[in-house]
């Protein structure tokens, strides 16, 4: 969760400088993880998990108006401001009317309500996604998951927020071969739906990613002077880190990596397209991408799009198709 920057989508409330001091007002459980740099700005320790999350907690209070949020260890913790451009994007595809909306801070043009409804495939223990989309746009959203902790934990955060409650189901897909087959009535009629699918092929591959990750955020704070608050071993700390980061094995990896995992989505939603408008998925390396489109042409989808989310010096990107 590195600072962001002005690239966010223009409607993305997290450019700029964290306001600490506001969010302390609203979740003083953040203080711990303050630290100051030595040019007096404050920040947060980005290397230490429960920092990260106590960030996510207080994001989600301040801006969003979500009293409780919390996670189970060794669960995917998402950044926010990186999550919230997801849905701007999103609602963006939405609600054209005749021709590309154009991506802006004027948000007459923006589909908002219960009358939109979304799925977010993979909600995971955070629910992350659904909560945003209802909390920025007023969405009615359906949360899947294989992962019995994940529903269970993405049950508790919503039955704990009773702006939530009437806006947000979660339900578990128990055929983890299956992406909306076994979830979706028959009768059900969604706008789009999203998804953050596993990026790696192996176990192997996600943990040498976990492993970089740990090591850009430590880097990350050094650069900015930010002394760590203890030092243990280094096994210790990297076991400790990795548990909070790594995520679920579901959440990391799957047969044939994330290229394997939209082709199995884009298969399934050939049989969905009077259900749901739009599919999308982000998409993390680029290389993905023509393998993607190839596999479109084959199943001849009605359209497609390949969405670029510029995140600082960071390029994110997602694909949306209709069938």
């Amino acid at each position: 969760m590195a600072k962001t920057a002005p690239e966010l989508h223009p409607r993305n409330v997290h450019v700029g400088q964290y306001p600490i001091d506001e969010l302390l007002k609203v979740y003083p459980a953040l203080q711990p993880f303050v630290v100051v740099k030595p040019d007096g700005e404050k920040t947060i320790r980005f290397s230490e998990p429960k920092g990260v999350k106590a960030l996510n907690a207080a994001l989600l209070a301040y801006y969003y108006h979500v009293s409780f949020w919390d996670i189970p260890q060794g669960y995917l913790c998402p950044p926010i401001p990186g999550r919230a451009d997801y849905v701007h994007y999103i609602a963006d595809l939405v609600s054209e009317v005749g021709q590309r909306a154009k991506t802006s801070l004027d948000d007459s043009h923006i589909l908002k309500g219960k009358q939109v409804r979304g799925i977010d495939i993979g909600t995971g223990a955070n629910v992350i996604y659904p909560i945003l989309a209802n909390r920025i746009y007023g969405w009615r959203m359906l949360g899947t998951d294989i992962d019995q902790g994940a529903v269970n934990s993405a049950n508790a955060i919503v039955k704990a927020n009773p702006s939530l409650r009437s806006t947000i189901d979660i339900r578990q897909q128990t055929t983890p071969q299956n992406i909306f087959d076994g979830v979706i009535g028959k009768d059900e009629v969604f706008d789009f739906c999203m998804c953050n699918p596993p990026f790696h092929r192996s176990a192997e591959a996600a943990h040498a990613g976990s492993q970089r990750k740990i090591q850009n955020l430590s880097r990350h704070s050094q650069k900015r002077g930010i002394q760590a608050k203890n030092k243990p071993e280094k096994s210790t700390k990297t076991a400790s880190t990795a548990l909070n980061f790594a995520g679920q094995s579901h959440e990391l990896w799957c047969d044939g990596g994330e290229l394997g995992f939209i082709q199995r989505m884009l298969k399934e939603s050939l049989n969905y397209g009077q259900q749901i408008r739009w599919f999308t998925c982000l998409v993390s390396s680029k290389d993905t991408i023509q393998p993607l489109l190839k596999s479109m042409a084959f199943h001849k989808v009605a359209e497609h799009r390949v969405i670029d989310m510029a995140q600082g010096q960071k390029v994110s990107r997602f694909i949306a198709w209709r069938v």
